[in-house]
């Protein structure tokens, strides 16, 4: 069983930034592929973006140039920022692991973190 634990979420008003972290075991960090992945009620999930175990990224349509994803080996923590955000990001935002980042949505997965984007 991989742990994984998200922090950082919360209510912020349109434009504004939040910083995402998943704090995971330090195998699976620096092993693993990593990702976001978020939930809307009503609407599909969505892989927001993914770091492979090299160093790859692969971001969704949706968030390209607004958000970025990176980790710290040395503190075996994932981390999502998010700038200019929308409404339409509204959602709860999950850290996943897997071995190969193509079984990223049935990996492992986090408990959560919610993140409101309003004004």
């Amino acid at each position: 069983h991989v742990q994984l634990v998200e922090s950082g979420g919360g209510s912020v008003q349109p434009g504004g930034s939040l910083r995402l972290s998943c704090a995971a075991p330090k195998h699976t960090v620096t092993a693993w592929c990593m990702g976001w992945i978020r939930q809307a009620p009503r609407q599909a999930r969505e892989v927001v973006a993914s770091l492979d175990k090299d160093g790859a990224t692969s971001y969704a349509d949706s968030v390209k140039g607004r958000f970025t994803i990176t980790k710290d080996n040395a503190e075996s923590t994932l981390y999502l920022q998010m700038n200019s955000l929308k409404p339409e990001d509204s959602a709860t935002y999950y850290c996943a692991a897997d071995p190969r980042c193509a079984g990223l949505a049935r990996g492992y997965w986090g408990r959560g973190t919610q993140v409101t984007v309003s004004s």
